[in-house]
């Protein structure tokens, strides 16, 4: 039995002592200028700029990132933008641009093909469906001026219920981001940029173009994936109104998972190359792949003054996705629309908000067995017609006790409704839950760079259509037999935790080369959680409700800052983030098993000289335990550790001009980024998705 990791007397321990160390240096550290955060002078409530939303961050009872992808060397995935920050895992299936598994506190560790478990919001509105699943590869971080993070019960949208929080990407706006960037790379990567905006002094604009193709380290892993997005806005006196469009156009291939052998013989080979030529599920002629297409608008309107101000919202948004495995296809056609209003308000040493939120989503989903000759459709097997529905309303609060004392605390009141039919069959499921999601939390401020917080709160979370839709496809026995296929639906409870945060963030002593810290630790008790597993072939096998209890539970730090080094300007800039996952069964049929899916420790780190235009350097991801792949723990089907070692230089030449290179995994590591979770499996399964090998991207950007 081991004891859970919080509350223990050594984690509050070591919480005292950090809030003791940040008392005794508050006279010293009140002296010191305000933790910079770069980015554009300029803000207005619906385009804040990086200070203003590090401000509004530190009055949040918990962990947060506040995440600047332009500062970025390269921004050719999603891990590029979200790498270094603690907190959050992003596993690459295949490191192309697909669809990452990304998870903050375990929340959605097992999705897939859809994520789910995390709000994305664009803009502060929704970007999920209604029936909250995401297709990750929708967001494009070089047209984000700054990411906002607000993990588990911190996020601050009514929308937003669930264990793994929120992150809000914040556009771009007027000449902020203009800029051509090309770059190019191993495996025939290819990325081009191009965008331009206007800024007047009542209104701004901004139209961004980018377009990327991969072909791939694996056999079939090619991809590619167009976007255009602008937005235009309207700046009036105690008024501003912003109207954003967005068109994602997304294709990729899709290698699938090979067994362990296989991967260790040589990385880049499918299910389908050399003795595996004549297998069932041979990747070549069953195509496994994903097409996805969104087109998405949006409008925001703020008025009022910081006393008493109105936002309101609405947006719609279309998506066409075919998620295509070696068995079946899983094609939908959706329409989701939703609006979200927003009141805050001053009165004297109290902060107040009231917020409602609706969504509604309607989708057509089609299921398909593949033709295991030619990757064709084959016959449908499944007709839905689904309607997912969603209404939140919050009430929050900041009463400022005292300038170094904060109580905070919002309550959302949330219905989501996942109404389901077979339209063949005439088979129904109609499903809603209704629950609270409270948050109360203390926030100590002792110095204005340094920060302390505890927070209890309880988290919800619906189950998406890609868990309660199910469909099955079995291999062929027989060229001379039908090939057996059936779907049905799930009846799911509602996945629930209750969770204690208590960390800071702030500077370790003074001076200009004091290092920024910041930590959190959490222990989350989760009911009924949402369990996806896989058959033996690796495709899709269901959704379940655990019915032992599970315990989330973990460690995040996040240590950056710079050194002295040779010259009169010259500095050593470093940043370490570090994830500690400790998931497990409770009791139950895996009791004192580990939860398979999320690495238990993950470290970046990169160190950087830093001389006039020039930063160059190493950096390390190392996963250094190996990570369960099933929940029954079966030997010999881990994830294996590894450490991945990379570098990468860029130099501004001046104002307008920027190059860069950068290479990845240079000892050419032969390593699984990710796998297919399964309740139990043997080692012989195909369970992993290879890595990169080694790679190197370079490219040059003009910034007018």
């Amino acid at each position: 039995m081991r004891t859970p990791l919080i509350p223990t007397p050594l984690a509050l321990a070591a919480a005292l002592l950090l809030a003791g160390g940040g008392n005794a240096l508050a006279q010293e550290v009140s002296s010191l200028k305000p933790i910079t955060v770069t980015g554009d002078a300029q803000a207005s409530p619906l385009a804040p700029n990086a200070q203003a939303e590090q401000q509004r961050l530190s009055q949040v009872p918990g962990g947060t990132n506040l995440i600047q992808p332009q500062q970025e060397t390269r921004l050719a995935t999603l891990r590029d933008a979200l790498d270094y920050q603690p907190g959050l895992v992003v596993q690459e299936f295949f490191g192309g641009l697909d669809q990452p598994r990304l998870n903050i506190r375990g929340s959605g560790i097992q999705s897939n093909p859809v994520n789910r478990g995390v709000q994305l919001l664009q803009d502060g509105l929704p970007l999920n469906e209604a029936d909250g699943s995401f297709v990750i590869g929708f967001l494009e971080p070089r047209n984000a001026d700054y990411i906002s993070v607000r993990r588990g019960a911190n996020a601050l949208s009514p929308a937003a219920t669930t264990l793994g929080g929120e992150l809000d990407f914040q556009s771009l706006t007027g000449t902020k981001g203009d800029v051509l960037r090309l770059e190019g790379g191993s495996f025939g990567r290819f990325g081009a940029q191009a965008a331009k905006g206007f800024q007047g002094e009542s209104f701004d604009g901004r139209l961004s173009v980018t377009h990327d193709k991969y072909d791939g380290y694996r056999h079939h892993s090619g991809s590619r994936r167009t976007s255009v997005q602008g937005n235009v806005g309207i700046l009036g006196d105690q008024f501003e109104n912003r109207t954003y469009l967005s068109y994602v156009d997304l294709d990729v291939d899709i290698p699938f998972v090979v067994p362990r052998s296989m991967m260790e013989a040589d990385p880049r080979d499918v299910i389908g190359d050399g003795s595996t030529a004549s297998h069932p599920l041979n990747v070549y002629k069953r195509d496994p792949h994903r097409t996805s297409r969104q087109f998405r608008v949006a409008n925001r309107t703020f008025w009022g003054t910081e006393a008493l101000n109105n936002t309101f919202g609405v947006y719609a948004q279309t998506v066409d996705d075919t998620f295509q495995d070696p068995l079946s296809v899983t094609a939908t056609d959706g329409m989701t629309y939703g609006a979200q209003w927003q009141l805050s308000g001053k009165y004297q040493n109290l902060d107040y908000r009231v917020a409602l939120d609706w969504a509604r989503s309607d989708m057509d989903r089609k299921l398909y067995v593949v033709n295991p000759d030619n990757g064709s459709r084959l016959r449908q097997f499944g007709n839905y017609d689904l309607q997912a529905e969603n209404r939140n309303a919050l009430l929050g609060f900041a009463w400022h006790v005292s300038p170094q004392w904060s109580v905070v605390g919002n309550a959302k009141f949330s219905q989501a409704i996942r109404d389901a039919r077979e339209r063949d069959s005439g088979n129904r499921l109609n499903q809603d839950w209704h629950y609270i999601s409270p948050t109360l939390g203390l926030v100590w401020k002792p110095a204005e760079d340094q920060r302390f917080f505890v927070n209890v709160s309880r988290s919800n979370e619906a189950p998406t259509y890609w868990e309660i839709v199910n469909g099955s496809v079995t291999p062929r026995p027989s060229a001379a037999m039908p090939i057996p296929a059936s779907t049905s639906l799930s009846e799911l409870k509602l996945q629930r935790a209750d969770t204690v945060e208590i960390g800071g963030e702030g500077r370790l002593g003074s001076g200009a080369y004091a290092p920024q810290w910041a930590l959190a630790l959490y222990h989350s008790d989760v009911k009924n959680e949402l369990m996806s597993v896989s058959t033996a072939n690796g495709t899709a096998a269901g959704t379940y409700n655990y019915q032992g209890g599970t315990r989330h539970q973990g460690l995040e730090l996040g240590l950056r800052g710079s050194l002295p080094a040779f010259g009169d300007t010259a500095t050593l800039d470093y940043r370490i983030a570090y994830t500690f996952s400790d998931f497990r069964f409770k009791s139950g049929e895996y009791a004192g098993n580990r939860i398979a899916g999320v690495p238990r420790h993950l470290i970046s780190a990169e160190i950087l000289y830093n001389n006039g235009g020039l930063r160059i350097g190493p950096n390390v991801r190392w996963m250094p335990a190996a990570t369960e792949t099933n929940h029954a723990n079966t030997p010999g089907t881990q994830q294996d550790s590894y450490a991945l070692l990379g570098f990468k230089a860029d130099y501004r030449i001046d104002k307008h001009w920027q190059a860069y290179v950068q290479a990845d995994n240079l000892t050419n590591k032969t390593y699984a980024s990710a796998f297919v979770i399964r309740n139990t499996a043997g080692p012989a399964d195909p369970t992993f998705l290879p890595g990169n090998g080694r790679s190197i991207t370079a490219g040059a950007s003009y910034r007018f």
